[in-house]
């Protein structure tokens, strides 16, 4: 059994290997950046390495800094968790060289699987049914375009080295294709340095299934059944579950077979997950069900298949990799009862769900009946250099629709400030009659994304929570007492507070509600939370007139980035929710849109440029006509 270990990864994951290491009697070893210094992961292993700057290309990515501190620190073994060089064959056969355990399969079978292209070819070989499509290797994006409208709109691009949803795009109709494969490869080269694409027939009614299977030195494969991550936001997956639901017996026999057909044809070792398209237009039949793609690695939502199998996988991964068996055989794994995860991302559902970064100065996660995966606490620093997640939450119940309410409760009592998540967002999508049913497809989010996206301000009955609970504690604030206070009675005092510095008067004259959680924050404040959506309302300190809503127009940079396109022009006229310009940041693309109606007074941002966070980029005014 391996001895040490290094984590050659961050955040959550990392802290999830070093729990069952632990657990195994194994020492560990973590690797930090210079914005990781004062991580959870670092804190939690036996000992810390520091390997380089923040951004990852400087850290993570450096593949000999890593081998060198393993070999530094004495450990045996090296564990990519997902993400960064977890698909990396050239970094896995670097740590196998050095003499080192490679936690994960073979490079060999790494290599035959990380491009999507050459993996369809091979499964065809294989039996294994896949995706209509053109993967060839003329690039020409006069060609593309053609394939493209021979294998019939929708299409989507998507980059074969891709992953986590980047560099991938749907195309609806031919005249939007070049721009959408432009924007594609930027992507894909940013992310993967590999702007090489594949275009695939787009499925109408897709559904997303994957099969976890999972290989041994000694010639053993089995899968641990299917999982459906069919809810999803441009194409990053957002909630889990295990099983599938609609999935029949007879289908998850066929369909758990050809995973492990897929993964015995590149002698797979290790935790691996085969990823399939269903159409779901008449429910999840064998016919219309096709290979995808395969992840060589442990997945994000790996939990939901422990949860259902009560099988640790990383101590799998680790016992193989040691060179044992697979602990248990085929007969030996069933299901039981129900699971499902949701994804905790610090970024704004109001604000098209740009990313949020800042210090979690409130950070509180339910305990009771739940399992969260995190690598932040209170006082840790969500940073522009790395994903924006949060936590997983996850839960197991008897049956799916018990899995739903017991989620929606727990992601009801967060409390996560001043930082934006999307815990309301997550909470109304569980809560939709159409995911209740189980037919949900890809699409979902974006069909429905009106009804789920939380108002940007909170409630009047939230305000009033609040309101009342900063009279109650923070009456010395106060010039006077409020004729009538009494504690823990109702009160007569108007209150001058600020949301996000928005200015709001309220009376803090009703009695407490129940769905509504409210505490104190900083020297004069609340933190109200309903329904997963927390609010800090903070006591105005001067009694005078409100001032300008942060509403008013201006259009600053979320965070540190780059500009892609500028898509206006100063003294250009703009409607509410229109294009203005689109920024590259952690690794992806966001578009910023007008916040209402009006005209760009004032344009800062230009295509190429380097921008830092807060800096003002656009500001949009209100034409003439519209104040009149």
């Amino acid at each position: 059994m391996i001895q040490s270990l290094l984590i050659a990864n961050r955040g959550e994951i990392a802290c999830r290997i070093i729990r069952t290491a632990r657990a195994m009697g194994i020492r560990t070893v973590a690797v930090y950046s210079d914005a990781d210094a004062k991580a959870l992961h670092v804190r939690q292993a036996d000992e810390a390495v520091h390997i380089g700057a923040s951004p990852a290309r400087e850290s993570y990515l450096v593949g000999e800094k890593i081998i060198a501190a393993a070999i530094s620190t004495g450990a045996e073994a090296i564990h990519p968790g997902y993400g960064f060089l977890s698909e990396n064959a050239e970094f896995a056969q670097a740590v196998i060289d050095a003499g080192l355990i490679w936690v994960g399969p073979a490079p060999a079978s790494i290599t035959a699987m990380g491009l999507k292209d050459a993996a369809k070819k091979l499964m065809a070989e294989a039996g294994v049914p896949v995706t209509p499509g053109y993967l060839g290797e003329d690039q020409s994006p006069e060609l593309l375009a053609a394939k493209a409208g021979m294998i019939g709109y929708p299409v989507l691009i998507k980059a074969v080295a891709g992953g986590g949803g980047k560099g991938m795009r749907k195309v609806e109709v031919a005249a939007d294709f070049a721009d959408a494969l432009a924007s594609c490869q930027r992507e894909a080269t940013a992310s993967f340095g590999n702007a090489h694409v594949l275009i695939e027939k787009y499925i109408q009614r897709p559904r997303h299934i994957e099969v976890q299977v999972f290989g041994d030195t000694h010639g053993n494969i089995v899968h641990l059944f299917e999982r459906d991550c069919s809810l999803q936001r441009r194409h990053q997956k957002v909630i889990e579950e295990a099983p599938a639901p609609g999935m029949d017996e007879a289908t998850r026999e066929w369909l758990c077979g050809v995973a492990v057909k897929a993964a015995k044809a590149v002698d797979y070792v290790g935790a691996g997950t085969i990823e399939f398209i269903a159409d779901a237009s008449e429910g999840l039949r064998a016919d219309r069900i096709w290979f995808m793609e395969m992840n060589t690695r442990l997945q994000v939502e790996h939990p939901v298949t422990e949860e259902i199998t009560g099988v640790d996988l990383v101590e799998w991964q680790l016992r193989v990799a040691s060179g044992e068996p697979l602990p248990k055989k085929q007969e030996e794994l069933s299901i039981n009862g129900w699971a499902m995860e949701a994804r905790l991302y610090a970024e704004d559902p109001a604000k098209g769900f740009l990313p949020s970064i800042g210090r979690l100065e409130r950070c509180y996660f339910p305990e009771d009946y739940v399992r969260v995966e995190t690598g932040v606490e209170q006082g840790s620093d969500i940073s522009p250099f790395y994903d924006p997640m949060i936590a997983k939450i996850i839960v197991e119940a008897d049956c799916r629709e018990n899995a739903i309410a017991l989620l929606r409760q727990k992601l009801e009592g967060l409390a996560i400030w001043p930082v934006k998540t999307n815990a309301a967002f997550l909470f109304n999508a569980l809560g939709h009659e159409t995911f209740g049913s189980g037919d949900v497809t890809t699409g979902f989010i974006a069909e429905h994304q009106n009804e789920l996206v939380p108002p940007d301000v909170p409630s009047d009955l939230m305000l009033k929570q609040a309101a009342q609970v900063i009279v109650q504690r923070y009456a010395d604030k106060f010039d006077a007492t409020p004729a009538g206070f009494r504690l823990n009675g109702p009160t007569n005092r108007t209150v001058h507070v600020e949301v996000d510095g928005q200015p709001f008067e309220i009376e803090a004259d009703h009695e407490p509600v129940d769905d509504i959680y409210a505490s104190t924050i900083g020297d004069a404040g609340a933190l109200v939370t309903l329904n997963g959506q927390s609010f800090g309302v903070l006591l105005k300190r001067t009694s005078g007139a409100a001032a300008g809503a942060a509403s008013d127009g201006s259009i600053l940079s979320p965070m540190p980035g780059r500009i892609i396109a500028v898509d206006v022009t100063q003294g250009q006229t703009v409607t509410k929710g229109q294009k203005l310009l689109t920024l590259e940041a952690m690794k992806m693309e966001h578009s910023l849109t007008a916040p209402f109606d009006g005209v760009v007074a004032e344009l800062n941002a230009t295509a190429g440029a380097q921008v830092q966070v807060d800096a003002l980029l656009v500001r949009i005014e209100v034409s003439d006509a519209e104040k009149s």
